[in-house]
């Protein structure tokens, strides 16, 4: 079968990664599989088996995600918006799937209605209507009030032949985040947690030993390495790699050099065997964000949790607040970030023992596959 996945990320690159491993699970049963994303280039991402089609790349500026900005940094016009609407329409029609993916959408990325709405109407319109399907992480944004709530809802009955809500009801259930109507309930499919395979320790030892500091692919994860870099002068003994994300990261890694002093500390870009080098890690340092604790869970490293929490965003924290309890695990308000406070709490998860790594309940992308072809199937 043809599957589509349309995926637009503006802060981080948390969406795509998830969308593409979603697509490597389609790709990896020998569906042809094309994911079309509307963010900035992350080429670290693994996109095996896939083709993906990249509009002309949005980002929001910083947390306010009604201002869209283009690669350079202007603000997307009209035109540059329109743009994105026709290839994206364009792109439905020409590939025909007979199952297409939104991600987010109309849960999120309200701001790029008018692309999404046009990619549903030239779906509709293909001779055969593909199964159209949402897929969310387990905690969303919650409504700002409740119109917002019911304008998905609507969109959703009028467009959607069901929700993928990437949870364990069991664990985290959409109503923790969202209101969950009765005729909303009955479009959901519950797939379990997204993830890759476990990930397998680095054959060259890299990261051994050392705390690793991640803050996703933009520049709101700054305040963390200020922070790691303070911390890191507490902790000689200890080595820490802080790998910068976004676009701008040799800017920011410039930045940063600027502050080590004679700390222990490594920096560099991002790196596509992060998650190899985690396993063998003495601690982790990051956001809290989907896939990084998914990350943490099926690593089994010590880890200290700083949520985003900008703006009104509550997702983290509540992603947050569901892990704490577990062992070597300590989740840290941004707000009482600083190298005291976060060389404390490294130490204490370090010193809290190995946490078990669970075998089951990451198999959220194959039994997404398998939810789609059944749908398939019964159309």
């Amino acid at each position: 079968m043809k599957v589509m996945i349309v995926v637009t990320h503006l802060l981080g690159t948390g969406h795509l990664s998830r969308a593409l491993t979603l697509g490597r699970a389609f790709a990896s049963e020998n569906h042809e599989t094309f994911v079309v994303s509307g963010g900035m280039p992350a080429p670290q991402l693994d996109s095996t088996g896939i083709t993906v089609l990249g509009l002309p790349p949005l980002r929001s500026d910083g947390t306010d995600f009604t201002r869209l900005l283009t690669q350079s940094g202007d603000v997307a016009d009209t035109a540059y918006l329109k743009a994105r609407e026709t290839a994206l329409a364009k792109a439905i029609r020409n590939f025909s799937p007979d199952i297409l993916i939104t991600e987010l959408f109309p849960f999120g990325r309200r701001s790029l209605s008018a692309e999404f709405n046009a990619a549903l109407e030239a779906a509709h319109s293909l001779p055969r209507r593909p199964i159209i399907l949402g897929s969310i992480r387990d905690i969303l944004a919650p409504p700002s009030k409740p119109s917002k709530a019911e304008r998905t809802s609507e969109i959703v009955e009028r467009y959607y032949d069901g929700i993928l809500v990437h949870s364990d009801q069991s664990v985290v259930p959409l109503d923790i985040s969202w209101p969950v109507t009765d005729q909303l309930r009955q479009r959901l499919f519950y797939t379990g947690f997204v993830a890759p395979d476990a990930p397998v320790p680095h054959a060259d030892l890299v990261g051994k030993g050392e705390i690793l500091v991640s803050a996703g692919g933009g520049s709101v994860g700054q305040p963390i390495f200020h922070a790691a870099i303070e911390a890191a002068q507490k902790m000689p003994n200890r080595r820490w790699r802080l790998l910068v994300g976004g676009q701008d990261a040799r800017m920011r890694i410039d930045q940063l050099n600027k502050l080590i002093g004679d700390a222990p500390v490594t920096l560099e870009p991002v790196r596509p065997d992060f998650r190899q080098m985690l396993p063998l890690a003495a601690a982790s340092v990051s956001m809290c964000g989907y896939n990084t604790a998914l990350d943490i869970l099926q690593s089994g490293t010590p880890a200290v949790f700083i949520p985003f929490d900008d703006g009104k965003e509550v997702e983290q924290s509540l992603r947050g607040q569901s892990l704490s309890n577990l062992p070597a695990i300590d989740v840290l308000p941004s707000k009482e970030l600083n190298g005291d406070v976060l060389a404390r709490a490294v130490a204490a998860v370090m010193s809290s023992g190995p946490r078990p790594v669970p075998t089951q309940g990451f198999d959220g992308a194959a039994r997404t596959v398998e939810i789609a072809v059944k749908l398939r199937g019964q159309a």
